[in-house]
């Protein structure tokens, strides 16, 4: 069977995130067997603010709202999730449009933004400019009251694992989670762009009016500067990577008062940034 004759990716499910598609399971042998098997989807998402289109994303199209209020919030376009008022999502043949209706005081400062950026040439993230126009302005978060036990952060590590059923479907996406103090993950939010599962994760804690003072966000991949500024715009005082942060993420998290952790496998970590946050006693109360 040649790969023209295997059929177009048909959706599984409605908002499942994830199409199945006939594939050749072959090897060194040369043998093959025809079987059925999940891909993650990965499709263009646009969002427009008030008619103006403003950014598409490659993203899993599933938890659409989320995605929307937390790229919304972490890329400072609007200051909460009562600056936006409505949200109407359509698929097209080429992907999703969103369509956020805000409120006028951000659509006039998304509008000044982009007329800052009309004048510039250059390529992309070349000079000092571009990197301010990046780095959102944001105050250092207030020192946290409670510490961050140990044990805490390998059983959130461990039970954000279990909770990816995308990614044990198709092997293909990163996740987000929310854990308490005790590190019993409460929300877990999926996507094939680590950036994307954050942002849902943010705007579904948005969406719940949650208290995100105590407790701590996991993610699936490495932290970039981006991924610390996200959580810190949410007030998230301690992110945990599964892989390594980058220098400018430690950096950052120095800045803006949140503890970082990578490489949180196999119940051991490294923290990078406010070690003084986390526990020594290293047993949950």
């Amino acid at each position: 069977m040649k790969p023209a004759d295997f059929p177009d990716p048909e959706l599984a499910s409605p908002n499942s995130g994830h199409s199945e598609r006939l594939v050749l399971r072959s090897g060194q042998d040369a043998t093959g067997r025809q079987e059925l098997d999940k891909l993650a989807q990965e499709m263009p998402v646009a969002l427009e603010y008030n008619g103006l289109a403003h950014a598409t994303l490659l993203a899993t199209p599933s938890d659409l709202e989320d995605l929307a209020l937390g790229f919304s919030f972490t890329e400072g376009i609007i200051r909460g999730a009562s600056d936006l008022y409505d949200l109407e999502i359509s698929e097209t043949p080429k992907g999703f449009i969103i369509q956020a209706t805000i409120a006028s005081a951000c659509l006039n400062t998304l509008k000044q933004r982009r007329r800052n950026l009309a004048g510039r040439t250059g390529c992309g993230l070349c000079g000092i400019e571009s990197l301010d126009e990046v780095r959102r302005s944001l105050p250092p978060l207030p020192n946290r009251k409670t510490r961050v036990h140990p044990a805490a952060v390998v059983k959130a590590t461990e039970q954000l694992r279990a909770n990816q059923p995308l990614h044990l479907l198709t092997g293909a996406t990163h996740a987000a989670g929310w854990a308490d103090s005790d590190g019993n993950i409460q929300h877990v939010r999926e996507d094939v762009g680590r950036h994307n599962a954050l942002d849902k994760l943010i705007g579904h804690l948005l969406r719940q009016s949650a208290d995100t003072t105590d407790g701590l966000a996991v993610i699936s991949s490495r932290a970039s500067f981006e991924m610390v500024q996200k959580a810190a715009s949410a007030g998230i005082s301690a992110l945990i990577a599964v892989s390594a942060p980058t220098t400018y993420a430690v950096a950052m998290a120095d800045e803006l008062n949140v503890l970082l952790a990578g490489f949180a496998r196999q119940q051991l970590f490294t923290v990078y940034s406010h070690p003084e946050y986390l526990s020594t006693t290293g047993d949950l109360p």
